[in-house]
């Protein structure tokens, strides 16, 4: 194994940064800052990060296949003309919940948009909790309602073969698992495949690998843990050199470069010194694995 590589690849500082894709074909790592309302694109190449600047808090994105890019914005599904930065509503949910906001989401290997919602924060993970839902935004542009009573809503992705889903409620401290049914997208049979042991702290936004292996951000945590879905272990821990480390996704020409998000509110003036790289977006090089390309939304 090569020794692992970690250093930081956009220099500019979220407030809470979350959601990277990355983007093939622009050689592009897409991500969001949520309370700072933007979509950003960082070129691998140029290193330019290039913005868009949207109404509400916006916590994810991902590639439209018909071109532009979807995101959830508020508690509204959208359609981004990255072109001309404008926004267009495509499906709003929770309306009878006012303090409520969509937080991670991604396209399912069909062309689903998956995402969910919770209670505005009062401070970090401090919320009113059992506010949130699942949802998914289908091809035909109507949004299905999975399931309630969630506290954050947060990391998703599927097995290899498309028969599993997995999802993180962060305030459960646990990775679970559903049975998929990739032709009509419904889940069933929920259970734990990891519980988070205390020093790893809140699970978040999470990715698979090409050996079917989960790695899962820890806010609070400062590092990502590798998981084996099937026995339950833990197999890797990298620990990054921020607290707040909130989400990751493989890209790079092969999918070899896990990119890593991460936050800087909620820390104090003293806690922001002894980590002045906290908001930044790290790349982590030399871990012998590969992730898989993003599904587009095929709507």
């Amino acid at each position: 194994m090569s020794s692992i590589k970690i250093e930081t690849v956009v220099q500019d500082t979220n407030r809470c940064g979350e959601s990277p894709v990355w983007e093939e074909k622009s050689n592009s790592l897409l991500y969001v800052d949520i309370p700072s309302k933007k979509i950003c694109r960082w070129n691998s190449l140029t290193k330019q990060v290039q913005e868009v600047i949207v109404d509400s808090p916006v916590s994810s994105v991902a590639i439209r296949q018909s071109g532009g890019y979807v995101a959830t914005v508020g508690t509204r599904f959208c359609a981004l003309n990255w072109e001309d930065q404008s926004l267009s509503d495509l499906f709003s949910v929770d309306k009878d919940k006012k303090n409520n906001r969509f937080n991670d989401g991604k396209v399912d290997p069909a062309g689903r948009y998956f995402a969910g919602t919770m209670s505005e924060e009062i401070a970090p993970a401090v919320l009113e909790r059992h506010q949130g839902s699942l949802y998914a935004l289908f091809p035909n542009g109507i949004a299905e309602k999975y399931f309630d009573n969630v506290d954050i809503s947060n990391g998703l992705d599927w097995s290899l073969d498309h028969k599993i889903f997995y999802y993180i409620d962060s305030l459960s401290y646990s990775v679970d698992a559903f049975d998929y049914d990739l032709q009509t997208g419904k889940i069933a049979n929920r259970r734990s495949v990891y519980k988070m042991e205390k020093e790893e702290h809140i699970p978040d936004g999470m990715c698979i690998d090409t050996e079917g292996k989960l790695w899962v951000a820890c806010y609070n945590g400062g590092r990502v843990i590798r998981l084996d879905p099937e026995t339950g272990k833990r197999l890797q821990t990298v620990k990054l050199p921020v607290e707040k480390t909130t989400s990751c996704c493989f890209g790079g020409k092969d999918y070899s470069e896990l990119y890593v998000t991460s936050a800087r509110d909620g820390l104090d003036a003293d806690e922001l010194s002894r980590q002045p790289d906290t908001g930044k977006i790290f790349k982590i090089t030399g871990l012998g694995v590969k992730g898989i390309a993003p599904f587009p939304f095929a709507g």
